[in-house]
């Protein structure tokens, strides 16, 4: 019955439909095809941009401008120009830069694959000279030599802010093996530090009377201007001192520098600016207690924030955006300078294989 009634009521739709020209179907020997739908589309009109604020602006320009760094480390050789540090130890840079020996009769060049081994002509006159007399006068094995700047100095991609115009190096407080390393270990092995397990004092067992005697002696040196420690080991150097006290003055509490300590050179020519020289006093009473006191507290449980922070955390290494615009005018000539040229270095890349006596039958 339901069938018979929805046949009732489409059944004369049906007939107008067939009965009507409008509906008629002419045959045809092709089909037509709708275009694509890109051919029939125009072009949409791209609204107007909003300019930049002079604050955005800037922040572009920022960005698109050369940063130092990556050009700065990409040199592999020295600029063939007079020796010369230029600006300052933290913005600056090093032309006619000499490159340290990765070996010498009391030295080795750690960490040859940072290509950081160079330095001010006089800078690397000093670290040999420390190197040889702490060997032969304070029963020190030899120095094993951590960064000094790159070959053309200014700002490192990676690590350092100073270093930049080849008057500051780190020597390790690790005292050198008796056998020439390989370009392996000295890429892997790890400076010991200096600190107990409070890293609030030194451990007697590994800093001895010898690493006194090799810091005094780089004290001692005219040229030196002064040399960075951890406040550990600055208040040890203060009770192992004895009657002789002029050479600690020098020496300035500051943080890390637990297992090496950092020498930095006055300025050697025209061009360059050296820090503030430091005054007579010893700076084992108040000062390294302070200091001392900043490091018990960054040792202490941070409470935990109640709010996520809103920007991310970026390290100083990158923070560190200086352009070549930023550094003295004269930086641009020693990255456009020719490079000198660097002798090849004969390094071990394994460890000598050592004979094994075999008993005779």
């Amino acid at each position: 019955m339901r069938r018979s009634l929805i046949h009732f009521l489409i059944a004369p739709f049906v007939f107008i439909a067939i009965a009507s020209p409008v509906f008629a179907f002419e045959p045809t020997d092709t089909i037509v095809v709708p275009a694509p739908v890109e051919v029939k589309r125009g072009l949409v009109p791209v609204p107007p941009r909003k300019p930049e604020s002079p604050k955005e602006a800037q922040k572009t320009k920022t960005k698109k401008s050369a940063v130092a760094k990556y050009h700065f480390g990409a040199k592999k050789t020295a600029a063939a120009l007079r020796p010369r540090s230029i600006g300052w130890y933290a913005k600056g840079c090093l032309a006619g830069g000499e490159k340290l020996p990765a070996t010498g009769p009391a030295w080795q060049s750690m960490r040859l694959s940072r290509n950081r081994q160079w330095g001010h002509p006089k800078m690397i006159k000093l670290v040999k000279r420390l190197a040889i007399e702490s060997k032969k006068h304070d029963g020190w094995p030899g120095l094993l030599v951590g960064d000094i700047s790159q070959p053309r100095g200014g700002p490192m991609i990676t690590g350092h802010a100073s270093h930049q115009v080849g008057l500051d190096a780190d020597i390790w407080l690790t005292p050198m093996p008796d056998r020439v390393l390989t370009r392996i270990e000295r890429e892997q092995i790890s400076a010991t530090s200096m600190l107990d397990k409070t890293s609030l004092s030194v451990n007697d067992e590994v800093f001895t009377d010898t690493q006194v005697a090799v810091i005094k002696r780089a004290a001692s040196y005219r040229e030196v201007q002064r040399i960075f420690v951890h406040p550990a080991i600055k208040k040890a150097l203060c009770e192992k001192a004895g009657s002789d006290r002029r050479w600690l003055a020098k020496l300035r509490p500051l943080w890390g520098h637990y297992y090496h300590f950092h020498i930095r050179m006055h300025c050697p020519n025209g061009g360059c600016r050296s820090q503030k020289s430091v005054t007579g006093d010893s700076g084992c009473g108040k000062e390294v207690d302070r200091w001392l006191k900043k490091i018990e507290a960054s040792l202490m449980p941070k409470p935990k924030p109640k709010k996520k922070p809103t920007k991310k955390w970026i390290p100083p290494s990158e923070r560190r955006k200086i352009t070549i615009a930023q550094l003295p005018a004269a930086c641009r000539q020693v990255l456009e300078s020719a490079g000198t040229q660097v002798a090849a270095e004969e390094v071990p890349v394994k460890k000598p294989v050592q004979a094994t006596a075999t008993a005779k039958k």
